[in-house]
């Protein structure tokens, strides 16, 4: 064969793998599931965020900026995913999840407007019930959400599925805050309120496009079925090597990423020696970063595994996390903002894809509710201690340790890349 005829066998071969990837593309966004997961998660989105920057910026002009009230918000958002993660996880095991999802919406819709009525009648700390219930409602709704992903979505499209609901979840956390504030500044908290019920709204009339759920034979509960369907899903976790490994990788990431998320204030203050009001430009650069990181997972999505594709993102966390720590150079700590906001993406991802390739689809909302509280629970803790650590060591060494965890965390994925998550199934 000559030179020429293999330089023509490799561009049929470019020219054909591209052709394939663009078939894949079309066929994801002619799936009517995924059409509609899209299009009720902007509208989730829009609701989300008023609801966390307009309640906000209320409690603090209802309580002049009291530091016990804001942090209370916080507080009620959080808590729900402690009490009713593996809660909501085994529930959405047991029920329907289209059904689900749109009775949480509609829940949702009404938790908002009563409080809009008692709003109208004087009690303004009806606002952290809104969000309490919200924050209960979504430990019902995601698992749900995942256990749809692994019935509508081909196997081959799901790392390019999440991929795109990663970005758009990117878009949001640019433009969310913005949102939240505008709305409240120029219509106030009843519009915004209003804005939140109606989003909510709508998203569960969207989602009775998503095709009806199948009729499963269930046996009636018996006294004690709950617990032991709990339990369950607690031993399909400890017998998946691949489960378990993401599990101590959630929790070293949480304590990473909490000590990050609490300090990030006194790297602006104190490493750079900038007004506090300059965090929301490393903030802003993260956001496009994570988008345009979410861009590059799509094109990647086919190449690369999901497990190696974790991994990259730690590892890029890990490195940046000890840069900002060490940097006193504002262009050197925005650039490596960025460059952390690049591997966001392929952390969450990486993990959204993993646990529904290794995951029955009988177990996904268990495996979801018992994998989430160590993430957040492990970053909720490490809020609270981050600010006595602070007292006792230097920000140098706090984020060098942050950075630390995350490459451990890391190192708990890479003997991971020799498994496929289907072989880790058949294993079990």
């Amino acid at each position: 064969m000559t030179n020429q005829q293999i330089s023509s066998n490799r561009l049929d071969e470019k020219e054909h793998a591209k052709v394939e990837k663009s078939n894949d593309v079309r066929d994801l966004f002619k799936n009517k599931f995924f059409q509609t997961i899209l299009v009720s998660n902007v509208l989730l989105q829009i609701g989300i965020w008023v609801r966390n920057f307009a309640l906000l910026m209320f409690v603090t002009d209802q309580t002049n900026n009291d530091p016990f009230a804001v942090g209370l918000m916080g507080f009620v958002e959080f808590l729900p995913i402690f009490i009713f993660s593996f809660i909501g996880g085994t529930f959405a095991d047991r029920w329907k999840p289209r059904l689900t999802m749109i009775r949480c919406d509609y829940l949702s819709a009404v938790s908002v407007l009563v409080v809009l009525i008692t709003l109208k009648l004087g009690s303004w700390h009806m606002v952290y019930l809104a969000t309490f219930l919200s924050a209960i409602l979504s430990q019902f709704s995601q698992p749900s959400a995942m256990k749809l992903f692994k019935q509508h979505i081909k196997p081959a499209q799901l790392q390019q599925a999440m991929a795109f609901f990663q970005s758009l979840m990117a878009i949001f956390m640019v433009v969310g805050p913005s949102l939240g504030v505008i709305t409240y500044q120029r219509f106030g908290i009843e519009i915004s309120i209003g804005v939140m019920g109606v989003a909510f709204l709508l998203s569960a009339i969207v989602l009775y496009r998503i095709p009806k759920d199948k009729e499963v034979k269930q046996e009636k509960p018996t006294k004690g079925q709950f617990w032991s369907e709990l339990s369950a899903g607690f031993q399909y976790v400890w017998r998946s090597p691949m489960l378990k490994s993401l599990g101590g990788a959630f929790a070293l990431a949480g304590i990473a990423v909490g000590i990050v998320q609490t300090l990030s204030i006194f790297v602006v203050m104190e490493r750079l020696e900038q007004p506090k009001q300059f965090l929301q430009y490393m903030l802003m650069v993260n956001g496009v970063a994570m988008l345009v990181g979410g861009a590059l997972v799509m094109t990647l999505a086919k190449k690369v595994s999901p497990q190696k594709l974790l991994a990259l993102g730690m590892l890029i966390s890990s490195l940046t996390m000890i840069g900002i720590g060490w940097s006193t150079s504002v262009p050197l700590t925005l650039a490596l903002q960025f460059i952390s906001g690049l591997g966001f993406p392929c952390i969450q991802i990486g993990i959204s894809t993993l646990i529904l390739q290794s995951t029955e689809e009988k177990y996904v909302g268990r495996v979801n509710g018992v994998l989430s509280p160590m993430f957040v629970g492990m970053m909720v803790i490490m809020t609270l201690v981050a600010g006595q650590l602070k007292v006792y060591f230097p920000l140098v060494s706090i984020y060098s340790i942050a950075g630390i965890m995350m490459f451990a965390g890391m190192s708990l994925i890479v003997p991971l890349f020799k498994y496929r998550p289907s072989v880790m199934m058949e294993q079990r």
